[in-house]
């Protein structure tokens, strides 16, 4: 790989990491925006064939998503670095945040500053969810998909609501009786490699993690910090917050279980939680501030190891996992049978992303009164308006709603 040529696309991989607010689903505007209409790096329907995969697996869809486009662009090597410039904003951020709420109490002198960014993050979804649906949706089958969609996410809420939607919309849009021309490609070699790597470390790091609590070993907690966001990365389905659950039972409700510690206070996990969604960049940068946080207390070098060991682990993962299945699933795509799933695939994705919007949008209503309801309205649309009528870049929307809130 010649980095040179790929400086670019890196740049636009790190203006977008530091524009991408609102979690996975909102994220796909900005992507939109940075790599389909911008830069022309993948197609409307190639994004969301990475986003629908993407959603089958454990892990960050988002991260995921970004790291497939670097990989179609440039391979393996690109695609490790995307990964890198993607995380590494909100890693360090989330990172120095766990570092600000050990030695000092929040700093509330600008309460109202992120105020706007989640009624703009909910126009970025919406945006993403119409330019989806004008490429993907074309006929009554993936309207009904997609409309049965959204209305089943957004009354349950479920880690398997989402793989099964996904699935469900594939097997339906199998009964169509379209005639579908597909051009054959070369198969891709599928590197078995991440797939033995992705499994040696999740066997060794819970034999490590087991023998450093049992034998009480001096850096114990290190090795049980890996092991527990490894197994994150690996097997958490259903975005940050399920994530989120999962944590609380491991560090929170486990612990004081066993008669210990826990290694994060309710307090400060609530606040971890708030603050993720006023960073941009992934959801799961969450892992950083926790790892953080539970070696809090034992100086900087240590807790900052907790930050890098948490950070390495859940996403490590993910990356393993993608790049071995996506070869896999691309010769797939080559079959009629799977090729005419994806557009039920896709229409199912665009349901959860307008699904996405609703639930997003309900807390704002209900916390808020009617007239600052209206101002977050004007926000979402003008969010919108901004998006689809003009060539004002994503950075500038999100500084414009960072000084309303400064002002406000």
């Amino acid at each position: 790989m010649i980095l040179k040529r790929h400086i670019p696309f890196l740049k636009a991989v790190a203006q977008y990491a530091c524009t991408a607010f609102g979690g996975p689903n909102a994220h796909i505007g900005v992507m939109t925006k940075h790599f389909v209409e911008n830069r022309k790096d993948v197609t409307q329907k190639e994004l969301l064939d990475f986003f629908s995969f993407c959603q089958l697996l454990p892990g960050p869809s988002s991260t995921q998503t970004i790291t497939l486009i670097g990989y179609k662009r440039g391979g393996v090597g690109l695609a490790m670095l995307t990964l890198l410039v993607w995380c590494l904003p909100a890693v360090l951020l989330m990172s120095a945040l766990s570092f600000f709420i050990h030695h000092y109490n929040l700093n509330h002198s600008f309460p109202h500053l992120f105020s706007y960014v989640q009624p703009m993050a909910i126009g970025f979804l919406i945006y993403a969810a119409w330019q989806a649906m004008q490429a993907s949706v074309k006929h009554f089958a993936t309207y009904v998909i997609m409309i049965i969609a959204a209305i089943i996410s957004s009354i349950f809420i479920s880690p398997w609501v989402f793989p099964l939607l996904i699935v469900a919309g594939g097997l339906v849009s199998n009964f169509s009786n379209q005639r579908i021309q597909i051009n054959i490609q070369q198969p891709q070699k599928i590197r078995w490699i991440n797939l033995a790597l992705f499994a040696f470390l999740f066997i060794a790091a819970g034999i490590f993690s087991e023998l450093a609590r049992l034998q009480h070993w001096q850096h114990a907690r290190l090795f049980n910090l890996f092991e527990n966001f490894y197994r994150f990365g690996s097997l958490v389905w259903g975005g940050g917050h399920a994530l989120m659950s999962v944590m609380a039972d491991q560090f929170i409700y486990l612990p004081i279980h066993r008669g210990q510690l826990p290694y994060i206070s309710e307090a400060d996990y609530l606040t971890g939680f708030g603050m993720v969604s006023c960073v941009p960049g992934p959801v799961f940068s969450i892992c950083s501030y926790m790892g953080g946080m539970a070696t809090s207390g034992n100086g900087i070098l240590y807790q900052s190891m907790g930050c890098t060991i948490a950070s390495i682990g859940v996403f490590l993962p993910s990356l393993l996992l993608v790049l071995f299945l996506y070869p896999i699933y691309n010769n797939l795509k080559q079959h009629v049978i799977i090729y005419r799933a994806l557009e039920g695939i896709h229409a199912s994705v665009i349901g959860l992303m307008w699904a996405s919007g609703i639930k997003l949008l309900l807390p704002i209503a209900k916390q808020n009164t009617a007239s600052q309801n209206m101002v977050f309205a004007t926000v979402i649309v003008g969010t919108f308006l901004l998006l689809k009528h003009t060539k004002i870049p994503s950075p500038i929307i999100v500084i414009i709603c960072l000084l309303m809130g400064l002002l406000g």
